[in-house]
């Protein structure tokens, strides 16, 4: 195999990832109402996988709040429990196959 084969397999490769990672994320939405289960809304995934919650308060991923399995394709009124009301701001991490797919970080009305 020639380096420009190589080279054209590899840029394929790296394409095909990005457009796979595009088909995951979480709806427009940056603030969340402080409660024991939070309301993401719509998330979309390219495979099944899991929401997790972390605190988020010093911007930096902190403690695990809570998990929330979803479905392949779009996953309508994904809610967390992640029980007690967060006081500061999270972030949600959308994981598939191990690998995370999405995030968003959100602010807490508290």
């Amino acid at each position: 195999m020639s380096i420009k084969s190589i080279a054209l397999v590899a840029a394929t490769i790296a394409a095909t990832a990005s457009v796979a990672s595009a088909d995951s994320y979480f709806e427009f939405n940056e603030r969340l109402d402080s409660s024991s289960t939070l309301d993401l809304g719509l998330v979309t995934a390219e495979g099944a996988g899991t929401v997790e919650i972390y605190d988020f308060s010093t911007g930096e991923i902190g403690k695990l709040l809570g998990t929330e399995m979803v479905n392949a394709g779009a996953n309508a009124d994904v809610r967390v429990n992640v029980g007690i009301r967060p006081s500061s701001d999270v972030i949600a991490l959308l994981k598939v196959g191990g690998e995370t797919v999405a995030e968003r970080d959100y602010d807490v009305d508290r």
